[in-house]
């Protein structure tokens, strides 16, 4: 199956790196959002991320505008899904609303359209289930910023074909990312490593074993991490990272997935990372 033309739902920093990075693979993007703004801010974004490839040179501003020419934004999820022959969601994190959304698109969407949702933990086969296409519905975990990270984790569900997760894979390929293949689980496969090390790393701070400075500089000095876990975790949002937790402690039912009582007390005092100007470190 050749994908020529791919629907991006949500137009936030994940929508938009996504719709950038299959646009600058040749292919026609449909970027939806439920507010004109949030789309005017995505594709904001995408402009600004290939005005700073075009300075550095490493694409001409003619192929700066043939990208931006294949990138659409819209706030009709008619348009953005009705010819599509990929859906890729990228909505915030909730259930209840991926699990709309998706009912909305399988009486939209050609039987040909294969769905992916970007979800960093949810269950796949939970929300394939609101389909009529389970076959055709997988997980695609980008990470974050998607034009810089390489790894896609291709997450098959229960009841995901085989034929879909070629399809989806040769399309990894294709827009220049590093795919993994993982069944479905709590957290796939980075992440149910990952967020476990972050939440530890809050209770070594709490317990006053180092201060968040060390910490992250003990690890990007000892295990070559990029960042520390606080300067992440106040990248991907405290409230997020809380989420994640509960969910991970309410399906595995084992208490190493507690999240720390700190991280619950930062998210009651609003302080959420750099989206709220403040989390572990202040960015006032």
């Amino acid at each position: 199956m050749e994908i020529k033309k791919v629907g991006v739902i949500g137009a936030g920093q994940m929508g938009s790196g996504i719709a950038l990075v299959i646009a600058q693979a040749g292919m026609e993007v449909i970027m939806r959002d439920v507010e004109t703004k949030f789309v005017e801010k995505g594709l904001s974004y995408i402009k600004q991320t290939l005005k700073k490839s075009v300075e550095k040179a490493k694409i001409t501003q003619e192929e700066a505008n043939s990208i931006l020419s294949r990138i659409k934004g819209t706030i009709d999820l008619s348009d953005a899904s009705k010819d599509a022959d990929f859906i890729v969601e990228a909505i915030i994190e909730n259930m209840d609303l991926k699990k709309t959304l998706f009912k909305e698109l399988d009486g939209i969407c050609p039987g040909r359209t294969i769905f992916a949702t970007n979800t960093s933990s949810f269950s796949i086969t939970e929300i394939a289930s609101v389909t009529r296409r389970p076959e055709k519905f997988l997980g695609l975990h980008f990470f974050n910023p998607v034009p810089v990270m390489r790894l896609v984790e291709i997450i098959k569900g229960y009841t995901t074909a085989e034929d879909t997760v070629a399809v989806a894979r040769d399309l990894i390929i294709k827009i220049g990312k590093e795919p993994i293949k993982v069944n479905d689980s709590p957290g796939f496969a980075v992440n149910r490593i990952l967020v476990p090390m972050l939440n530890e790393a809050i209770y070594t701070l709490m317990e006053g074993v180092a201060t968040k400075e060390d910490i992250d500089q003990g690890m990007k000095l000892g295990c070559g991490h990029p960042m520390g876990p606080f300067a992440l975790m106040d990248i991907v949002g405290l409230d997020t990272l809380l989420s994640i937790m509960e969910y991970y402690y309410q399906e595995f039912g084992d208490p190493k997935y507690r999240p720390c009582p700190l991280l619950r007390q930062m998210v009651r005092a609003g302080l959420l990372g750099k989206k709220a100007g403040k989390g572990f470190y202040d960015y006032s």
